[in-house]
Order: C-alpha cells, then structure tokens, then sequence
C-alpha cells in the first residue's frame, strides 16, 4: 500500500464525519417525507373503504326495498281475485284491487296495453309515466324507475297485466321517492367521503363531501333490476413514491429515523480538517468559504443607488403572437399567448372578413373552460366593434355551434374552445360564409391586425341571447331513432358534451349510464381525448360493471367519438368510418367517402367493395370539410375521431351525431360488439407522437420528403411521408397543432408491422441520429 492511500483515507473518513450533521438532516426530511406520504395513503385507503362500503351497503338496502315493490307487484297481478277482473276486462276495479292495502302507495292503476289513453293524456301525466308504461311493454316483465310525475320524482313500478297469457293491460304503481333513497339514507358514511343515487344524469340524493361529486363515476355500482346506481367517492390521493402502499411508506420513514440517528451519533474530530495531498479542499472546507466566515478577501456585492426618476409606463398593448394562428384553427395558452385582449383583435379581424364578403350575423358559443367566459366578452367586443351582430348560445358543443349557423340562417360561428388540449389552453374554430377557415385563411387574420387592417363600423353590432340545446336535440331525434333500446356508457371527460351528448342519445331510444358527464373545466377526472387509449380505460370498467352493450367517449368540445365494446376492445376510428361507409353506401352507391392519411390500408378495399370511391386526404378537421366541398362526398372520417356526414347531416364534424349514427346501425343486430369486431382489422398502433427535432416539425418532414428511401413500396406525401407496402404502411408526418412528430403503423401481421417500423427508424435516424423514437 502506498503512503498516500492512508492519507486519501482518512481525508475521506474527515470529510464523512464533518458531513454526518447534514446528512443525518437529510434523512431526517427524508422520514418525515415518507411518513406523510405513508399517512397519506392509509388516509386515502381508509377512505376508499368507507366510500366502497358504504356504497356496497346502499345497493344492497336499494335493491331489497324496491325488489320487494317489484315482487309485491308480480304477486298481486298473479293473484287470482285480481285474474279474475283482468278476465273480465274491468280494468278500473282491478287497478282498486290492485292498490289494497299497498304501503306508501301513492296511486295505482291497470291501463289499456295499447295505451292509447296514456299518449292521448301525455300532457297531464308527462313522460315520466308513459316512458314506464312502455318500458314494462318492451322487457315483458315488471320494471322498477324514478320519473318525473307533476313536477316531482316518483317510483313508478310497472308490468304488464295479463289474463291468462294475453296482454290486457299494464299495471302502473306510483311510490314516494324515499322508497328508492331510504337505502341511501340508511347506509353508512364517512365524513370525508360522498355518496349519490343516481338515475341516468340525474342526482336523486346526495350525502357527504358535495365537493367529490363530479369524481364519483369512477366508483358506481349499479342497483341490479333498475336503471339506478349509487356513485361514491373519496378524496382524491397522489400516487405514492414507487407505487408503495401505506405500510411499506412508514417502514421505511422508520428506517431512514434509524439511519439518521447513527448519523448523527458518528464522530466528529476537532480542529482543521485533514487536506488531501494534493491540496484540494475537503467537503467540509468547501462549507466555510470566505464569504461566510467573514475572512479577509470576501467581498460584498455591490450595489447601486439610483437617483433618477421613474419613467411613466407606457399604456400596454396587446401583443398578438403569431403561434396560435394554427393550421385548422387559432389556439394558445391562456395568460400568455392568449386574453381578452386577443379575443377582441380576433373578433374584429373576423368581423372585418365578414364585412368584406357582406356578412353581418354570426354565432358565438364556449366550451366549459374557465377561461371561456373571459375570451367570449374578447371576442363579442371585437367582432360589435366591427359593426357584426352577435348571437351568443352560452356553453355549447362545438357542433352545436356549427349547427346554430345552419339553424339560425347566419352561416358565420365561432366555438372558443381548446378542444382535447389541456385546460389553460383555449382558441377559436372559425367559420366563415359556410367555410371553415384554415391555412391562409387562418394567417390572413394575424395579418389584418399586423397591418392594422381592421374596420370599425361607426355604430357597434348587435348582441342577443339563444339557447338551440332542444334545437339540435330534436333535428337529429327527428331523423334518428334506433331499433331497439341499446344500454349505454357515455364519458364526456368532464367536457361540453356532457349535457347534450346523452340527452341525444336518450332521445333517440338509448339508456345512458353517464360517466363525467359533469361539466368541468379543470377535467379532473381524464384528459378528454377518446384517441389516446389510457383515456378510456375508465369507461372499459363502466361498461362491464354496468353489462352495457357500448361504450361511448366524447372529446373536450365534442367533435369527435371514441368507441369500446362490451369486452373492453378499442374500435379505432378508422374501422368505425368502415362501417359508417358501408351504410352510407347502401343509399348513396358510388359516393365518395374520403379519409385522411392516418386511417387504415385496408378502408379504401373496404369502400371499393361496397360500392363508393375512396380518397385519402391531408389531415385536418377544416381541411377535410373543404375536400368534402370540393367534391361533393357524402361522408368523411378522420383517424382522430372526427367524423363528417354530408348525408342527412350539414357535413361539418360533429361526435354526438355520429355516436347517435353508429347507434342506428348497431340496434340492428343483437350483437353490437360482435358487428364492430367483425370489421377489417390487423396488427396497428395508436398515434405515436415524438418530439420534433428543435421542435420544428415540418423542417424535419421536408428532410423526409428530400432523402428518405421506402424501397418497394407506394409513397404519398399529400401529408408527411406514408408508404404503402402489400402487407402494411408506415406514417410519418407533421402535427400542425404541436412541435410533435406523428407517426402510426398498420399491417397483416406482427412480423410485418415490426419490419415497417425497423423501415421508417432507419429512414428517420439516419436524419437524425438524436431523434427519440419509442419503437
């Protein structure tokens, strides 16, 4: 052993000695920080059981009490003093007989089964009971729901009354509504936690923390026999460090305890620290620089007294950054790149566009931001200031506002929303003389303020207020109702479509289970976008908790449609355009179906079949509205979900259309799981999205355009580079909304779809050598 290892040893063993303090510190925090955490987690475990139990127990208590209504009612009408009145066709003295001795009964009575008396009453007795009446009709057996009777929420217990096996009528059983929330009531609850009995997207009682209400989807459990459920929740707790649980979190604050403790205990010599042979300080002298001891040398930083006057600030100005004027549309992130202030510019530029083509109504409508309210005043102020007369419809779909320019004859709208991005963005989808503004059309706006080329009208524009919510809802239920009653999952991520999204459905003829469908601007629950498949993870459970036949998911503005079936199968929006395709097809052969670069190989073979002509086109919702125009197609499709129904539709993207659409089609056949699994399908991917080399995406694509080589197969370049090979294709192309690369990959089989992407990485990494690809 030499003589300085000795010497390196013991400066090491003074460095760890001097260090002991600090590091017994250190671990100190380090066990405080787990032990909160480790409290933390058994906090939250503690309350999930107490929300699940209580939930258990307020299913079970619900279930028994309108079970037994349920049963008393089947008993009564097998009764045979009661069989014998049905026999005798005296429906009236049935219904008396019927109601004897019933507890809580509020009214009973045995209508005619053609219920002719019920529809001719419908204004006296409401939905509510006719909707019952039909229900015990359509299940052949005796049903249990909550409706609305003269204002009110009631039980309503019916089933069909039968003489011998004949159909005589339909007996109706009118109960208080604490017949359904006495298990509620009864059922135990921790403070911290939330229970609800809800029906459809309805609250029929709430108990705890109201706070938890729009989390309490995520828990719900259906009341077996009803269309009830009770939903539960528990505050929500951060994933712990590591993925541990509240016992391993608090054993290991003690051992760090421990372990700080034997730090602190160490040894620690006096006097100067040992110094490395080679002169360098040890830890602890670099602790004690001059500055801190106060030795000669240390120097103070200077400062500098200023005597002079402030200037007066300037007025500010609105500064209109030349990023949000996007492709498809204009979007930004509130509080930096987008206010009020930017709002009103946009406004006048529209209107000054307006003005250009002789336009002067438009309507405007807002997603459920926070920021929206703020970024409509904007927009209203600027586009009045252009002299345009405003028609504001409030917190509405995206489609709903495309739809409010057809319905209101003013062929102009703007929908302020940040659609599927995340909830301090928000922007503008604009809609001009029936056009969709995109590209030059969406610059030409920045341009008009750059080159102060906005026109004030010398008096201000009108304003008005409209709802069209019922407008729209009846347009499409007017066109479209289904077969058969399909059960429903809808999850609009907390987005706009939360209102409307399910009443459409249920006015079509479907039973919605709705899940965050609670309008919410911070979406607490998920990111609202149906095309990334972590996102739907939440309605894959709903669906088969609640044995529905579907699930359904809306993005932020509710343009675009997700689809799982019943077994928890992602169908991608591309198979769902197969089958819009073929139906379309039927009544329109030849039409033209055109779809954008990212759907599958296999949909153009698919529409030839059927008898249409395909087209693949760039992607972009504005982009595709204006192909669809140009040519004339009756249906259009995007792999992000958006989907366009020129055929008794008005052609723009519209997710709650096309969801009531796929409905009409599915009700046709007792398995919709089965129809969707049907279609063509192989190995693919979701969209893979990498970040741009200096977040410049369309340079970068340029580079693939210029030098990449795809040997034997059919390239496209309409948009990025895709290459069509005999058993599969490779995508890669520029967002036109973030710095990212988009990519996906499709083919027959796994071999082939590995081949493509090996293909495409040695094509892009040879552009360069630093792009992160996950494949």
């Amino acid at each position: 052993m030499s003589e300085k290892e000795p010497r390196q040893t013991a400066a090491l063993m003074a460095q760890l000695r001097q260090a002991a303090p600090l590091l017994a510190v250190l671990l100190v925090v380090l066990a405080a920080w787990s032990a909160w955490s480790g409290w933390r987690q058994w906090q939250g475990e503690r309350h999930t059981a107490a929300a699940e139990q209580g939930r258990d127990a307020a299913v079970a208590a619900t279930q028994q009490a309108l079970g037994a209504e349920r049963k008393r009612l089947e008993d009564r009408l097998a009764d045979p003093a009661l069989q014998g009145l049905l026999a005798t066709g005296d429906l009236a003295a049935a219904g008396a007989a019927l109601a004897r001795d019933w507890p809580q009964l509020e009214a009973a009575t045995i209508v005619p089964a053609d219920l002719a008396g019920a529809y001719a009453s419908l204004e006296a007795g409401g939905f509510g009971r006719l909707s019952a009446l039909e229900a015990a009709l359509v299940e052949d057996g005796a049903v249990v729901v909550v409706a609305q009777v003269d204002g009110a929420p009631r039980v309503l217990v019916t089933a069909p009354a039968r003489a011998d096996a004949d159909v005589v009528g339909v007996a109706l059983v009118q109960l208080p509504l604490a017949r359904a929330t006495a298990g509620l009531e009864g059922a135990p609850l921790h403070a911290a936690t939330f229970l609800a009995l809800r029906q459809g997207n309805h609250t029929l009682l709430a108990r705890g923390d109201a706070g938890l209400a729009n989390l309490a989807a995520r828990m719900a459990q259906p009341v077996p026999g009803t269309p009830l459920r009770i939903a539960a929740a528990a505050p929500h707790v951060d994933r712990a460090p590591f993925g541990l649980g509240a016992w391993p979190l608090l054993a290991a604050a003690g051992v760090l305890l421990v372990l700080a403790i034997l730090a602190w205990r160490l040894p620690r010599g006096r006097g100067a620290a040992v110094q490395a042979e080679d002169g360098t300080p040890t830890f602890a002298e670099t602790l004690r620089t001059p500055a801190a001891e106060g030795e000669e040398g240390a120097q103070a930083a200077p400062v500098v007294a200023r005597n002079e006057p402030k200037k007066k600030a300037a007025p500010a100005s609105v500064v209109l950054d030349p990023s949000i004027f996007r492709a498809y549309d204009i979007r930004g992130i509130v509080g930096q790149t987008l206010d009020a202030g930017v709002a009103e510019l946009i406004g006048q530029a529209v209107g000054s566009l307006m003005r250009e083509q002789d336009l002067s109504d438009i309507v405007v409508g807002r997603d459920g931001r926070l920021s929206g309210p703020d970024m409509v005043t904007g927009l209203i102020a600027g586009l009045r200031k252009a002299g345009r007369n405003v028609i504001d419809i409030g917190m509405a779909p995206t489609p709903v506002i495309y739809f409010g320019a057809f319905h209101l004859r003013t062929g102009c709208c703007i929908s302020v929303t940040g659609s599927h991005n995340p909830p301090d963005y928000n922007g503008f989808k604009i809609v001009v003389g029936g056009e969709t503004l995109s590209g030059d059309a969406i610059t030409d706006l920045h341009t008009r303020v750059a080159d102060d080329r906005l026109y004030t009208a010398p008096q201000p524009g009108g304003v008005s207020e409209r709802d069209i919510g019922e407008d729209y809802v009846r347009r499409i239920a007017d066109d479209i109702q289904i077969a058969r009653p399909l059960k429903v999952v809808v999850d609009a991520g907390n987005g706009v479509a939360g209102e409307l999204g399910p009443r459409v459905l249920e006015a079509i003829g479907a039973e919605v289970v709705p899940l965050y469908c609670d309008i919410d601007g911070t979406f607490p629950n998920h990111h609202p976008d149906p095309s990334e498949p972590h996102n739907l993870e939440d309605l894959v459970r709903t669906v088969q908790r609640f044995d529905a036949d579907l699930g359904i998911a809306f993005d932020g503005d509710g343009d675009r449609l997700g689809v799982v079936t019943k077994d928890g199968e992602n169908i991608f929006a591309d198979r769902l355009l197969m089958l819009f395709a073929a139906d379309v097809l039927e009544r329109n052969p030849g039409a033209l179906i055109v779809f954008d670069v990212k759907c599958t190989g296999r949909l153009p073979g698919h529409v030839l079949r059927h008898g249409g002509s395909p087209l693949m086109w760039k992607t972009g919702h504005s982009l595709i509205k204006a192909k669809m125009r140009e040519t004339g197609a009756e249906l259009a499709g995007e792999m992000s979900g958006h989907f366009f129904f020129a055929e008794r539709w008005y052609g723009f993207d519209d997710g709650i259309y096309a969801a009531a659409r796929l409905l009409e089609i599915l009700a046709l056949d007792d398995d919709p799981s089965a129809v969707l699994k049907a279609l063509p399908s192989g190995v693919s991917t979701p969209e893979i999205k990498v970040p741009a080399p200096h977040g410049d995406p369309h340079a970068f694509i340029a580079r693939v355009q210029a030098e990449s080589a795809f040997d034997g197969a059919r390239l496209s370049d309409i948009d990025g580079v895709r290459a069509d090979w005999p058993d599969g294709w490779g995508l890669v192309r520029a967002s036109n909304t973030t710095p990212v690369l988009v990519l996906r990959f499709d083919a027959d089989s796994r071999e082939a779809l590995l081949r493509i992407q090996q293909t495409f990485r040695q094509q892009l990494l040879a552009i360069d050598p630093e792009l992160a690809l996950p494949f």
